[in-house]
């Protein structure tokens, strides 16, 4: 499903979202740098239901122990439940829930790991709401593939240094030694 067709079905969505993953580079980018294979948002957790009701008509689908299960409508999902999908006809969206604390978005890896909620999700000019690249490269650190040191690559350089200082000590926080670490300085 293309990216615009993503934004607008979800434009009416009256909870905080965000394009996440390889998207949400590019989109922060302002330019596609490599081919992608889907599309993927994040909610918070406690909007879950919320999701199901304003995509009332779709299906839903949890992934638990890698095993992609039916996601009942009424059913809350917790940790270590994070990832979703929503079906309908040839469509089908990733649905990643993230964690917050009332104040701050929480790396559901290590908790310790907090980023401040207007800091989490940013908007891009043409108005779609995108995870903040920090964040996603934090989530891409934990096995960078080939596509995820493209990603990068092509982006710390466009982050801000508050944004570098996050994400290094984020990794410092997580992994103590990793190959981005250095890049960041």
């Amino acid at each position: 499903m293309k990216l615009i067709r993503v934004n607008q079905i979800m434009k009416n969505f009256k909870k905080p979202w965000a394009i996440a993953g390889g998207w949400s580079i590019d989109l922060f980018l302002g330019k596609v740098t490599r081919e992608h294979d889907d599309i993927e948002i994040v909610l918070y957790r406690k909007d879950q239901s919320a999701i199901q009701e304003y995509l009332d008509d779709w299906s839903f689908k949890k992934v638990h122990n890698r095993t992609v299960l039916p996601w009942g409508k009424n059913e809350h999902l917790s940790l270590p439940i994070h990832e979703t999908y929503a079906e309908k006809a040839s469509k089908k969206i990733e649905i990643l829930l993230n964690e917050l604390d009332g104040e701050h978005w929480l790396y559901r890896r290590d908790s310790r790991i907090k980023r401040e909620l207007d800091k989490a999700f940013l908007t891009t000019n043409s108005g779609i709401p995108i995870l903040s690249p920090e964040i996603a490269l934090l989530y891409k650190s934990k096995a960078p593939r080939p596509k995820d040191e493209m990603d990068f690559r092509n982006i710390y350089h466009y982050m801000s240094m508050e944004q570098k200082q996050w994400l290094r000590d984020s990794l410092k926080m997580t992994y103590i030694e990793h190959s981005w670490i250095d890049l960041l300085n």
